[in-house]
């Protein structure tokens, strides 16, 4: 048994026992709750026994999970499909109870519905985020991944293997590289150290190179040189093997809602919708913006009263710090931030130029000296931006969006860059849940530029509660 079918055989019984255990115990718990030590429940004359009816749910439910696949190997360890599939399971199989209740007139109890769905649900879910963890940490050692072969042209396959190789928590490991068509080529790939077994394209050549490099998968990506049938056989014959076979096109950032597959012909045409962000979209993002800053503002008021007092006493100068950045469509606007540094800290930027540690056009020091005693702390913490929920009330900026650049970035843009500005720039973002100023220059770009490709009210959501921790763990702030 090779070592891929190996962790995927204990994967999946693992998840089977975790998901009997959870099952039974909402199950029970709702049971016991409900009806204490009286489990039989008289309906329409007729004795309803809840204890056989707690079984068959139970057992209904276990198998529901696996009815909608949502203990397959290939969605664990990363992405949402796992969630919502068990969320969907869950919801489909209490549904089907409620309308059996309704259509036999069985009047079943609804309290006892009531506590085993989300107590039952949200076990399900916690579980399968805590062997997600375990299944990370493994996956980060080497282990529990699945060997890849790459197929395809030299710098799509180059591509593919740098971006696996960052996304590991995902389980895929590629081993080696096959190039078909290409024949002057070297015997290791020069950016990834990846052996390149080969490049004829024939299907008994690349089964061939399956078979030495002990490949549990292949991924076929962008400017491959297959024959249309020669793909086809190869599909077959990997089936046949046990082996899986996964298309890689040349789509990268892309987020999953904006891929849709439709089938002409026998062919499977991908299409990738443009994200705009008008109407409904724009209204219900400003809603939010509105209602959750002025929330904030109530709330943190003390506490930002407390550091103006605080900042006030530590250094001479203004309790803000008030600074031209450039907005939503090249707008500039005053954004405002306590102020960490000294008063003439502008001033002195030309002084320390040469031990700028930020890369591209952003200018950072580690251990700024403009940098007060006090502000070195609400840094660490992003305390200092808290006066920029004012911008955001006030709609110069949104809770979620690119990070605010300087007029004098801004005029360094290259043009792809420049699309940052469709969007107004935000108090937190992707780059400030995935390192802050650890990051390098082209690490921004690429994230902000992810943001305003596949923004969703709901990713806006999951970046405001990756920020909390980001911000508590203060990786990355200086």
């Amino acid at each position: 048994m090779s070592h891929d079918a190996h962790w995927r055989l204990r994967s999946s019984r693992l998840l089977r026992l975790v998901d009997a255990f959870v099952v039974m115990w909402a199950v029970a718990g709702a049971f016991i709750i409900r009806f204490g030590l009286e489990p039989n429940f008289v309906v329409a004359g007729q004795e309803l026994n809840y204890i056989w009816l707690s079984a068959a749910l139970a057992i209904a439910w276990w198998t529901m999970l696996g009815a909608w696949n949502s203990r397959q190997s290939r969605i664990l360890g990363a992405g949402p499909d796992e969630y919502k599939r068990v969320a969907a399971a869950s919801l489909w199989l209490f549904g089907l109870v409620a309308i059996f209740s309704y259509v036999f007139r069985v009047d079943t109890a609804r309290g006892y519905v009531g506590i085993a769905l989300p107590v039952g649900l949200i076990g399900l879910l916690l579980a399968r985020w805590l062997l997600r963890q375990h299944l990370s940490i493994s996956r980060a050692k080497g282990q529990s991944m699945s060997r890849l072969l790459l197929v395809g042209g030299p710098s799509a396959v180059a591509h593919l293997a740098a971006s696996l190789a960052e996304a590991n928590h995902a389980g895929y490991l590629p081993v080696a590289v096959y190039t078909p068509g290409v024949y002057d080529r070297p015997d290791v790939e020069p950016r990834t150290g990846l052996p390149v077994l080969g490049s004829n394209p024939d299907t008994a050549s690349i089964l061939h190179a399956i078979q030495q490099c002990e490949a549990d998968a292949v991924a076929v990506s962008a400017g491959v040189q297959l024959h249309p049938q020669t793909l086809r056989h190869l599909g077959w014959e990997l089936a046949s093997r046990n082996v899986g076979l996964i298309m890689a096109p040349a789509l990268t950032d892309i987020a999953g809602p904006r891929i849709h597959t439709q089938q002409v012909a026998g062919l499977p045409l991908i299409h990738v919708t443009t994200p705009t962000l008008e109407g409904g979209q724009r209204v219900a993002k400003r809603l939010f913006d509105v209602v959750v800053s002025g929330m904030l503002i109530l709330v943190l008021a003390p506490l930002m009263a407390g550091l103006a007092v605080i900042v006030k006493l530590d250094s001479r100068g203004p309790i803000l710090f008030r600074q031209e950045r450039v907005g939503m469509e090249g707008k500039p606007f005053r954004m405002f931030k306590f102020r960490s540094m000294v008063v003439d800290a502008e001033e002195q930027l030309h002084e320390l130029a040469h031990k700028n540690e930020g890369s591209g056009v952003l200018f950072k020091i580690k251990h700024d000296p403009r940098i007060t005693r006090v502000g070195s702390v609400i840094r660490r913490y992003s305390l200092d931006e808290l006066p920029q929920l004012f911008n955001v009330f006030t709609g110069s900026m949104s809770l979620v969006g690119p990070r605010p650049p300087l007029p004098r970035e801004v005029e360094a843009y290259e043009s792809d860059v420049r699309r940052r500005l469709l969007v107004k720039p935000g108090l937190t973002g992707l780059w400030q849940v995935s390192g802050r100023s650890n990051l390098s220059w082209q690490d921004s770009v690429r994230l902000d530029l992810y943001y305003v490709e596949n923004w969703s009210l709901a990713g806006d959501l999951i970046i405001l509660l990756k920020t909390f921790r980001a911000v508590f763990g203060s990786a990355g702030a200086y």
